[in-house]
């Protein structure tokens, strides 16, 4: 009878443990990233030296307690720093104190006055830094808000979409402009005048075919004082279905600033297939209070084999230009930040630039029921767990990143409330067990009455 005794108080200890957990569960049901945990219970080995399949046990222990890894359910949210993971690992965390790494599900992130991101916590979420040149890098580091100023570019392209009128009359023009940046994020605007030409002879000689096309040649209105432009002159002839015809058309240039023109200006047609066709606008004397760099702008209306792009067109229509685009850029002041799937953060400036400057990482374990848990959603690594394999975000089997999203507490409440029942009644009858075993002994005492 002493014996069962004991066995029921291991039970009730077992199931007041159990218990405990089963009200953790329910009382994270609402933490962001929570892993719900499960008892596991083992019986207590019996001692007994007598004969095989005579041995009685000694009740019950709880031999572990454990988190079940499985994915909650994502809810979205205003806020862009708020990220989830979808799929296998934990975001990389370390303590701004000791320098300690941890590593958590919750992601309700904020950008401290810093600009570092960081957990609600203070901890810092650590990412691989990417350069201005877009080199990503090998080691990680605290992710952190760049500077709040972008640098601007200069222009070093621009494509127009046009078209000009075939029905024109000679010596009619139309007139296209651009507003480009130097490389103090200054406007230079570029204008390109096109005119009508009917019996064009290009080089003034009885030897050539006289065309009818149209001349343009580059007109700046906005340059700086003392600054000038060299955007050369061309022409452009058309098929009859209204594409431009390469072979008939050219560029020329006042001074030679491109390696394969013949001595008049015309492409050299044996250094490739319309070698230097594609015009390019030299602007000079930048230097002034700006103290920018010259410009070389390339108007690009031809791909790298030569063939148009099919952004110049001659129809019956009224000229007019339908698209246009340059590569240039003044300064920005920093609007935003975004994150993709790949966990890559992009600074948004307000003159339109998107530049990526950090990549996020996460962390995998052999064993993520082996981690320690630390208490405010961290979890440390442990002999158990094995160590961190960190890699980027979405790569390695890694999870991708849900951006404005959290990951909810996988806590079932349905299945808690079904585990609180059958624990509360596993309680129950062992407290039965042992009120019967002492009312036994109760009466084994009164035998001697």
């Amino acid at each position: 009878m002493i014996g069962s005794l004991y066995s029921g108080v291991t039970g009730l200890k077992a199931n007041t443990s159990a218990m405990s957990v089963i009200g953790d569960n329910i009382a994270n049901v609402g933490t962001t990233g929570f892993k719900t945990s499960r008892v596991s219970f083992a019986n207590v080995f019996s001692s007994t030296l007598s004969q095989s399949g005579t041995e009685i046990g000694n009740g019950v222990q709880l031999t572990g307690v454990n988190a079940q890894w499985d994915s909650g359910s994502l809810e979205n949210t205003t806020n862009a720093t708020d990220l989830a993971i979808n799929g296998t690992g934990l975001f990389v965390v370390t303590d701004p104190a000791t320098g300690g790494s941890y590593y958590t599900r919750a992601g309700n992130f904020e950008w401290d006055a810093q600009g570092n991101l960081v957990t609600t916590d203070g901890y810092i979420v650590q990412g691989y830094s990417i350069d201005t040149d877009g080199t990503v890098a090998q080691t990680t580091s605290g992710i952190a808000l760049p500077n709040g100023t972008s640098e601007p570019k200069a222009t070093t392209e621009i494509t127009f979409g046009l078209n000009l009128n075939s029905e024109a009359e000679d010596g009619d023009t139309f007139s296209s402009s651009i507003t480009t940046y130097d490389s103090r994020g200054s406007e230079v605007t570029l204008d390109i005048r096109f005119t009508r030409v009917v019996n064009y002879d290009h080089d003034a000689d009885a030897t050539t075919a006289s065309l009818t096309g149209w001349t343009w040649d580059v007109v700046t209105t906005s340059l700086p004082t003392g600054a000038s432009c060299d955007g050369g002159s061309g022409y452009l002839e058309f098929n009859s279905d209204g594409s431009l015809n390469e072979s008939a058309s050219f560029t020329t240039y006042t001074t030679a600033n491109v390696v394969d023109l013949n001595g008049d200006g015309t492409p050299d047609n044996t250094v490739g297939e319309n070698s230097g066709f594609n015009p390019i606008i030299q602007i000079s004397g930048l230097n002034g209070d700006a103290a920018a760099d010259d410009m070389n702008v390339t108007w690009t209306f031809l791909n790298e084999n030569g063939d148009s792009d099919g952004s110049i067109t001659s129809y019956g229509s009224e000229s007019a230009k339908t698209a246009q685009s340059q590569d240039g850029y003044a300064s920005g002041s920093l609007q935003s930040v975004s994150v993709n799937e790949d966990g890559i953060f992009t600074a948004v400036y307000s003159n339109g630039s998107m530049i990526p400057f950090s990549r996020l990482a996460l962390a995998d374990f052999p064993s993520y029921s082996g981690l320690a848990k630390m208490g405010s959603n961290l979890y440390a690594a442990s002999i158990n767990s094995g160590n961190a394999l960190i890699s980027a975000a979405n790569t390695t089997g890694l999870g991708s990143i849900s951006a404005s999203s959290l990951e909810m507490s996988n806590v079932d409440l349905a299945t808690e409330f079904v585990e609180m029942i059958t624990t509360q009644r596993a309680y129950q009858a062992n407290s039965k067990v042992i009120t019967t075993s002492d009312e036994i002994l109760q009466e084994l005492i009164n035998l001697k009455r």
